[in-house]
């Protein structure tokens, strides 16, 4: 694959805190490598800002591999980027060409509130997390791993939504600001478990009304959260996650 260098203008949102008035920042990069990742090319520049004595910006980043999620920037209007089914940090400048202007800006989100220019504060994920609290299984030696029977489609389905890396795409392209994917993902993967099975609706219940309590947005179907999630988690999980509230509703009314 060709090499190439290429010269970008950088329109990058600066923001002291969350009580903080923000604003874009206008910035002029040179000799960028077309292998670059993108957070790499992020490196440049605040080593210019410091060489500089201006404020490096402040970004997520943690593994660099498209792990752990943290990488979270809204590039030209898209969560992580151009590239489908990529994290910010697999994003590479040969995605865009010499003399673009590429505007990057966090999470949009009322339950993500700004940390400091380009991170958020996304413990609202975890509190879901937790709210969901633990399954019920028996600690000890390893159990063999055919002792319980799952189906096929269940187990491959289990493994599609555990591959959710909370990174919050979803919510950020969402135009309601909505959680449902990534709480959908959540439950998905042990509802259709037996061993998510015992606390399978507190589970759903409980991360639901603390979904709700966090202030994320209502889902309307636009699928733009499928779209743009890094791991392509489907939809579908949001009509599971729905379809087991529901019958939890109808267990407690009925309890």
């Amino acid at each position: 694959m060709e090499h190439y260098s290429m010269n970008l203008t950088l329109k990058v949102w600066r923001q002291k805190n969350n009580k903080a008035k923000g604003s874009f920042e206008t910035y002029k990069v040179k000799n960028i490598s077309s292998e670059m990742s993108f957070l790499e090319m992020f490196d440049v520049l605040n080593e210019q800002l410091i060489n500089e004595g201006k404020e490096p910006i402040a970004f997520d980043h943690d593994c660099r591999e498209g792990i752990c999620g943290m990488c979270s920037m809204h590039i030209n209007g898209e969560a992580h980027g151009p590239w489908k089914q990529n994290t910010t940090c697999q994003l590479h400048m040969r995605a865009f060409k010499d003399g673009d202007t590429i505007v990057v800006e966090p999470w949009r989100s009322k339950a993500f509130p700004v940390v400091k220019d380009l991170m958020v504060n996304r413990t609202a994920f975890d509190r879901i997390i937790e709210a969901g609290g633990y399954i019920s299984v028996n600690t000890g030696n390893a159990v063999d791993a055919n002792a319980i029977p799952i189906d096929k489609k269940k187990a491959d389905d289990a493994f599609m939504a555990a591959a959710c890396i909370g990174c919050g795409a979803c919510v950020a392209t969402c135009v309601n600001g909505s959680a449902m994917l990534f709480v959908g993902a959540k439950i998905s993967q042990l509802a259709l478990l037996p061993q998510g099975d015992p606390e399978r609706e507190s589970r759903a219940l409980n991360m639901v009304a603390q979904m709700d309590k966090e202030g994320f947005g209502n889902c309307t179907n636009t699928y733009a959260c499928e779209a743009q999630c890094p791991k392509g988690i489907s939809v579908a999980n949001i009509a599971r996650m729905n379809k087991e509230y529901l019958t939890a509703s109808l267990g407690t009314e009925e309890n």
